[in-house]
């Protein structure tokens, strides 16, 4: 099945899957990764997980997304080579601080906690939460608060773990990737699917899912940044990058989120 960007501006139902679930991928070896360092350039990781943002194109076996073009487009302004490495989306954050990877672009919000670990460049985009139901569910809820006593599926790592447990809703479960909690929600054996609202739109609208639905009673309370991530002590690789992001913010970024719909 194609890979390509259809007129509709979507991936194949294929695609979606595969960027909700995919597996680890290494792409460049350490050969080429220390080459890209000695070069000046830097080694991005990201999640496999999260269509439109980052997900494993199922031909090339190769990242693709908004936030890779995003970062592709920055370090293209800035001067620098870059590699690519697919990392779990829980495992971001210390491969950064293990100096794995220097660059983390992925759906991955600020927040103060993360705060204290990393830093983070000047927002790429804001986003906030997004809740699926079975589609033969009547309800609408407004608030997290509404969802307390039910079955509540969302990603490990992720923000929206703590804003379920703060909001007092104490059947929360988590799961590796947004593809198994849906289909537990298919499966009533979770109430509903708590995530990166973009994520969930879009994999609803590409797949056409009939089972599920996203609740548009739903306005999550705020809306959080999204930016390039990298360690504290990588001060002058965050200058560069701010720089970047600044020079194609008015230019080669509004139609990159617009390719991705976003």
């Amino acid at each position: 099945m194609s890979m390509r960007h259809d007129p509709g501006g979507g991936w194949s139902r294929r695609s979606a899957l595969a960027g909700l679930g995919a597996g680890l991928l290494v792409t460049g070896g350490c050969a080429e990764r220390t080459d890209v360092r000695a070069a000046g350039g830097f080694i991005v990781g990201s999640s496999a997980t999260g269509v439109p943002f980052s997900f494993l194109d199922v031909e090339t076996n190769a990242l693709t997304g908004a936030m890779i073009d995003i970062v592709e487009a920055t370090a293209a302004e800035a001067g620098a080579p870059v590699a690519l490495q697919v990392v779990p989306f829980s495992a971001l954050i210390p491969s950064l601080t293990a100096r794995k990877i220097d660059v983390i672009a992925a759906a991955m919000l600020r927040t103060p906690e993360r705060e204290r670990i990393v830093a983070f460049s000047d927002p790429v985009y804001a986003y906030g939460g997004g809740l699926v139901v079975a589609a033969g569910n009547p309800r609408d809820y407004g608030r997290l608060e509404d969802l307390r006593g039910l079955r509540v599926g969302a990603q490990v790592g992720s923000r929206f773990v703590d804003q379920l447990k703060a909001a007092g809703v104490s059947g929360v479960k988590t799961y590796d990737n947004l593809s198994d909690i849906l289909r537990d929600v298919r499966l009533k054996r979770l109430d509903a699917a708590y995530g990166d609202e973009p994520i969930l739109r879009y994999y609803l609208r590409v797949t056409r899912s009939k089972a599920l639905r996203l609740v548009e009673s739903y306005r999550p309370t705020a809306l959080e940044d999204v930016c390039l991530i990298l360690r504290k002590d990588d001060r002058a690789l965050l200058d560069r990058i701010n720089t970047a992001i600044a020079a194609i913010r008015g230019s080669t970024l509004p139609p990159i989120l617009a390719k991705w719909g976003l």
